[in-house]
């Protein structure tokens, strides 16, 4: 797992919208306890003397609902090809964002903390060089379903230690500002995806696709 941080801190965010339903986590129980000194009992009851035990509070509410956080389709996935040919035998790295998990938190006029899990897969065909490779790929914020408000850019270097596949889990906080208290992270999206090129996300919009092993193993005869 590797350990990352982008502070998107730089939008103008002009959109506005109204507060929105709360969310709530947990916090923990807190209190004392008394003592008696010298052995001496005390003038008042024991439960005189301790200080008053408090409540255990619920975390504090967020200022609205979290932005939206999904992976773009046509960037979901990263598949070399040798000559641009359409086969097995030509695929070389691969790479498919299999999943994002984020929560988030901003209070008051706070600008918004997105705090995500990125599960990358991620491939050796037969036509990759080597068991090492970097991959780029890339977090925006837009405003929902509107203009890009700000994007980063981020290495993932990856050893197969000769393996035909790898795992890796991206840790990602990123923060937008808001235009006044009662901007909502509704009003805004977080894309991710792999940076590739026209003809990859072509190959990505038209629904083909290899497994992230392609071509690395032969194929078993059928039973005779």
């Amino acid at each position: 797992m590797r350990l990352a941080t982008v502070a998107l801190a730089a939008l103008a965010v002009l959109a506005s919208a109204g507060t929105a339903s709360a969310q709530y986590g947990s916090a923990g129980q807190g209190g004392r306890t008394g003592q008696q000194q010298g052995g001496q009992q005390q003038a008042q009851p024991e439960e005189d003397a301790r200080p008053p035990r408090i409540a255990p509070l619920r975390s504090r509410p967020n200022a609205g609902p979290c932005p939206f956080v999904k992976v773009l389709y046509d960037a979901a996935r990263y598949v070399e090809l040798d000559g641009g040919r359409t086969a097995a035998s030509a695929v070389g790295y691969t790479g498919e964002i299999q999943g994002v998990t984020a929560g988030c938190r901003y209070f008051n006029d706070d600008p918004i903390e997105v705090q995500m899990n990125i599960l990358f897969d991620l491939g050796r065909g037969p036509m990759a060089q080597g068991d090492q490779r970097t991959y780029r790929y890339w977090i925006a914020v837009t405003e929902r379903n509107e203009a890009v408000l700000a994007k980063e850019y981020f290495d993932l270097p990856v050893n197969f230690d000769g393996s035909s596949t790898a795992s890796v889990t991206e840790e990602q906080s990123v923060v937008i500002p808001r235009a006044s208290i009662t901007t909502s992270g509704g009003n805004f999206e977080v894309l991710v995806g792999f940076e590739v090129t026209p003809e990859m996300a072509e190959f990505n919009r038209s629904g083909s696709r290899f497994r992230i092993n392609a071509g690395t193993a032969a194929a078993t005869p059928p039973a005779q």
